[in-house]
């Protein structure tokens, strides 16, 4: 269970990296802006990819009449998220250094894992919400207003992942470094889970 351990703290560590990193990060291009726009969404913000990026945004989605980008203060999830990231690392740290000491079964592993994809479900279900009110909430006395061949009022919800064609803008949504982490770090416990299994199974015998 020793390796098994170890290999728990190290998957729950990697989580520390969404302090640091992105946790993922939406780019739109066009033909008038040779260098695409960006922002990087963090535990903690958003953020331009460069200086005026975000500036830029709100410029454009002004004139569909769509939201500012909210700052950290306007959205509780960016105070909430740190503290559960933190709270999930301080407990996987806890269940693999007692798995190392074979205090503790394998199948915690498991079971930190399992609350981490709830929690990672969640917490994607909540940035989805988010990009709808963000892409369909407009202003009514915006400037430009346009319409879906229906006659419907046109959205402009961003793709939760993947590439969407918004008017002349390619917006991409994908992970980014912090979003990767976070995702080998939960495949990590997985393998300390199968590792300690092995061992219990070989142990029993």
């Amino acid at each position: 269970m020793k390796k098994a351990g170890i290999i728990m703290v190290i998957g729950s560590l990697l989580l520390l990296g969404l302090f640091k990193y992105p946790l993922w990060n939406i780019m739109l291009g066009a033909p008038q802006y040779p260098e695409p726009l960006g922002m990087n969404i963090h535990l903690n913000g958003i953020q331009g990819v460069e200086e005026f990026d975000l500036q830029n945004i709100d410029g454009l989605n002004h004139y569909i009449g769509m939201k500012t980008i909210p700052k950290a203060e306007d959205m509780w999830e960016f105070a909430v998220f740190p503290k559960v990231i933190i709270g999930m690392v301080l407990l996987g740290v806890l269940i693999g250094i007692l798995g190392f000491a074979g205090k503790l079964s394998y199948k915690f592993f498991l079971g930190w894992f399992v609350l981490m994809t709830v929690l990672g479900v969640l917490g994607m279900y909540d940035f989805n919400n988010w990009l709808t009110d963000y892409g369909s909430n407009l202003d009514p006395h915006a400037i430009l207003k346009l319409y879906n061949p229906d006659g419907t009022p046109m959205t402009y919800k961003p793709p939760l992942f993947g590439h969407q064609k918004l008017l002349n803008f390619d917006v991409t949504s994908l992970p980014h470094i912090g979003g990767y982490l976070m995702f080998i770090g939960m495949s990590l416990t997985l393998v300390a889970f199968w590792v300690g299994r092995k061992v219990s199974l070989k142990t029993a015998k």
